[in-house]
């Protein structure tokens, strides 16, 4: 009897916690208000950038590049927003976008357009193009609330699906280690991966289009991921590619993609 009552429990949450992505169009997971992980969001990304050694854009041009393909495809986004009548789904958006000095090769976007990018990942971007297709994927996830998607997989997986706000008086760290673990930003939980694998495609989907509205020619993500290919021959894959797909069959669903986000694509001067 108590398992059936814990089963129906479980199944009127889902039903009810199911909502429609504005993006997609799609229902999803998402137990947890974006409003919400916004606010988490501020506190943990300031958290992280005052324990990591951020990178000034003070005579030093990668972190202006950063910054520099950070604002462009911001821009993309709030057009394409605009164009779809859907300003409003930007609301709590505060975006801010940081190159830290690590080796580790990644990137990330929390809730609220909190982007870090890793210096380490910018000798597989080499050009500013293809390091506008890594950010364009990573802000791709978080308008596509994937990474609350994930977090709310681990709410009902690890702390029993209650409430953020009870998770974090009751279970501080745990929630601040599920948090970080869901986008990109703390170490991997296996139990997630096959659950996240399947949202790469659709942010690499999205990640093209703005990209192009950007101005940067969507094309150099194939060359990326070649990059990426051989980067991880042989050896245990980068940060950035533990989630992800096999970079053989990206590279085929990209080219799929290409024209689609080509059709977005009028060059600026880089």
């Amino acid at each position: 009897m108590i398992q059936k009552i814990t089963t129906f429990f479980v199944l009127s949450v889902l039903i009810i916690a199911c909502s429609k992505n504005a993006l997609t169009g799609k229902n999803q997971l998402t137990l947890l208000p974006e409003s919400e992980l916004q606010a988490m969001a501020t506190t943990q990304y300031a958290q992280f950038l005052s324990t990591n050694k951020v990178v000034a854009t003070t005579n030093n041009r990668d972190a202006e590049m950063v910054k520099r393909v950070g604002q462009r495809i911001v821009g993309s986004v709030e057009k394409f927003y605009a164009e779809k009548g859907m300003t409003d789904k930007l609301a709590g958006f505060k975006w801010e976008t940081n190159l830290v000095d690590d080796k580790t090769v990644n990137a990330w976007c929390m809730p609220g357009g909190k982007i870090v990018v890793y210096t380490g990942i910018l000798p597989v971007t080499q050009n500013e193009a293809a390091l506008a297709a890594v950010m364009g994927h990573e802000v791709s996830h978080a308008l596509l609330q994937h990474g609350n998607q994930r977090m709310s997989q681990g709410l009902l997986q690890q702390l029993g699906g209650v409430a953020l706000a009870v998770a974090v008086a009751n279970k501080p760290q745990e929630t601040q280690n599920l948090f970080m673990t869901a986008y990109g930003a703390g170490s991997t939980v296996g139990i997630m991966l096959p659950f996240s694998r399947k949202h790469e495609l659709e942010a690499d989907r999205y990640g093209l289009i703005f990209t192009a509205m950007a101005g940067y020619n969507p094309q150099e993500a194939i060359g990326l991921w070649e990059r990426m290919e051989k980067l991880s021959a042989g050896q245990k894959p980068p940060e950035f590619l533990s989630t992800h797909p096999a970079e053989g069959r990206r590279i085929d669903q990209l080219k799929k993609y290409m024209p689609e986000a080509l059709q977005y694509y009028k060059p600026v001067g880089n």
